[in-house]
């Protein structure tokens, strides 16, 4: 008894044993399955979350600040970039409205018949790819709109980019693209593309009719030895033929080489159009002709 009390006489070790089974309680307290917190865990949380925020809300401030100094920086250039673009497209839409006019002119000078007026005039529409397919022999798609929309066998289709092939069949509801890329100057029913140059529409003149698998490339053959053609050109539908409607991007010249036969000259073109996988394709519309 005597020691009892000598043990408690000394405050420094009595305060260790009270901290220690303190200690003990709150582990097995805390350690335990609970439906919620304590409330001196909750004050620690909130503390530390009131700390956290007066720290970090100054630091979100800055750093928003200097995220935004630079979003205002892209903004400007973005601008700069529109309005020089406005000012091209303004300066084109002037010329072209004047050579509009000047066709025009000259069509009813010469007594264009309505169906050739028409002629050029084309309609484009939105289709949604709804299935592919991925033969090396057969590489087509199928579209959503068909011969109820008004599609019709042998009209083009292209991307914004540019041309990707030419509508083969027709159902009611859908129809069938095949791709520029099966195209083979020994096919039985071959679909060639008359095609110019930009800017070169009175002297180049020639016709796509085959793809390279190898190269991914197409082959323009046909060309005159004085055709100015070059390479850094760029190849467009000329429209020759009815079939296919001018101005559809074909691609870029890579090469002028001469052919086989060295009286004519072929050129490598690049494709404009990139043969992922599309969601979405533009059907030109051209007017019907006349039976």
């Amino acid at each position: 008894m005597l020691q009892l009390f000598k043990l408690l006489g000394n405050k420094r070790l009595f305060i260790m044993l009270i901290g220690l089974v303190a200690f003990i309680a709150i582990m097995g307290f805390t350690l335990g399955p609970r439906a919620s917190l304590s409330w001196p865990e909750k004050f620690v949380k909130d503390t530390v979350g009131f700390v956290q925020s007066v720290f970090y809300k100054p630091a979100a401030y800055i750093a928003g600040f200097f995220e935004d100094v630079r979003n205002m920086k892209e903004i400007y250039e973005e601008n700069e970039e529109l309005r020089r673009a406005v000012a091209q497209y303004s300066r084109e839409s002037a010329n072209y409205n004047t050579m509009k006019a000047n066709y025009e002119k000259l069509r009813d000078q010469l007594h264009f018949t309505e169906n050739q007026k028409n002629r050029d005039k084309y309609e484009y529409r939105t289709a949604q790819v709804l299935s592919v397919n991925s033969d090396p022999n057969n590489r087509t798609l199928v579209v959503d709109l068909g011969e109820r929309d008004g599609v019709r066998p042998n009209m083009s289709v292209t991307t914004v980019d540019g041309m990707v092939g030419i509508v083969s069949s027709v159902s009611n509801f859908t129809s069938t693209v095949k791709l520029l890329t099966t195209m083979d100057a020994q096919d039985p029913n071959p679909q060639p593309i008359s095609v110019t140059a930009i800017g070169k529409e009175d002297k180049t003149f020639g016709v796509v009719e085959s793809y390279d698998e190898k190269t991914n490339t197409l082959q323009m053959t046909r060309i005159q030895e004085n055709d100015p053609i070059k390479k850094g050109d760029k190849i467009i539908s000329s429209g020759a033929g009815g079939v296919i409607p001018q101005g559809l991007i074909i691609g870029e010249v890579k090469s002028v080489q001469v052919s086989q036969y060295g009286q004519s000259r072929t050129a490598t073109i690049k494709p404009a159009a990139k043969f992922d996988d599309w969601k979405y394709l533009i059907i030109v519309f051209t007017p019907e002709e006349p039976e």
